[in-house]
């Protein structure tokens, strides 16, 4: 999961950095459709199994909201507002994902993780604060809620192989916001600078493909909850290639963010990992039954 959230904190710069030579639409869909392409051109070429009849409506639906409205939508608010602040606010998953994944999938949360994600989201808020809010947080609101439902829906598709699934919706998805960029921005004016080619290359082949394959596949098992809760690094990690790439320093204020996210993510995942491991663990009773049963006469079995 630290490959998917540095990848996606990495993709607000990949975005600030493309946006200087394309359309808001056009960048988005050219980011979609490049990383659809990819992911089918690797299906065909490793025999992945079509996806069965019965769930190409939901894949349609996938695209629609966890790309065309997505990425539309988070692009705008990386353009409207500082990169920090759009981070912070399109990560908010973690919050909106408890209510219904304890009303669809019976995972009820624990207090202390509920207390958790509020400090963790606290800790994002103070990091953000000083790049303002402008007219992109609403922007950036709506891209964690359609985030929200997708993880949702992904969920509800874990019959389809994960590469057909992440490869057609994002195709279905960037088609869309093709029409979409053409409507609204006309015939695409793209400066195929060096730049620009580097940044589109890393957020479709990288920021999407390769990310979306391990969250489709983690989707699969892992709890909603938990696996959200990994999300809030995402704006950590863009907060440090900002400072890297882009020569943002880092203040008090951020330090004491980016601190308290440390804090409270390890109150949420570890308890679930040892969970997870006591439940794997050989009971030592169960290990010595088969032994026995070996040791015991034919005319006992």
């Amino acid at each position: 999961m630290l490959f998917v959230t540095a990848g996606w904190g990495a993709c607000f710069v990949a975005i600030r950095y493309g946006l200087a030579d394309a359309p808001l639409l056009w960048y988005a869909a050219l980011r979609a459709v490049l990383a659809g392409s990819a992911l089918l051109g690797v299906a065909r070429i490793t025999h992945r199994p079509t996806p069965p009849r019965g769930s190409w409506l939901a894949i349609a639906a996938l695209a629609v909201v966890n790309v065309t409205i997505v990425f539309a939508a988070m692009f705008e608010g990386t353009a409207g507002v500082a990169s920090g602040v759009a981070a912070v606010l399109a990560n908010a998953q973690p919050l909106l994902i408890v209510l219904p994944a304890w009303l669809l999938y019976k995972e009820r949360p624990h207090a202390r993780t509920v207390a958790a994600l509020l400090i963790g989201f606290a800790g994002l808020a103070i990091a953000a604060a000083p790049g303002g809010f402008g007219g992109g947080a609403a922007m950036s609101l709506g891209a964690a809620a359609a985030i929200t439902a997708g993880t949702l829906l992904a969920r509800r598709l874990g019959g389809v192989d994960v590469v057909m699934l992440a490869g057609w919706q994002f195709l279905i998805g960037g088609i869309l916001l093709s029409g979409w960029a053409a409507l609204a921005e006309g015939a695409p004016s793209i400066a195929w600078t060096p730049k620009f080619i580097a940044a589109l290359a890393f957020l479709a082949l990288i920021g999407s493909a390769g990310t979306t394959l391990v969250w489709f596949s983690e989707l699969q098992h892992a709890s909603l909850i938990t696996l959200s809760a990994w999300t809030l690094l995402t704006p950590v990690f863009g907060v440090a290639f900002g400072w890297l790439l882009l020569g943002d320093r880092l203040t008090g204020q951020q330090a004491l963010g980016v601190a308290l996210v440390l804090v409270a993510l390890p109150i949420i995942v570890l308890p679930r990992f040892h969970r997870a491991a006591a439940a794997r663990a050989p009971n030592d009773g169960d290990a010595a039954t088969p032994v026995a049963a070996s040791q015991m006469p034919l005319r006992h079995r």
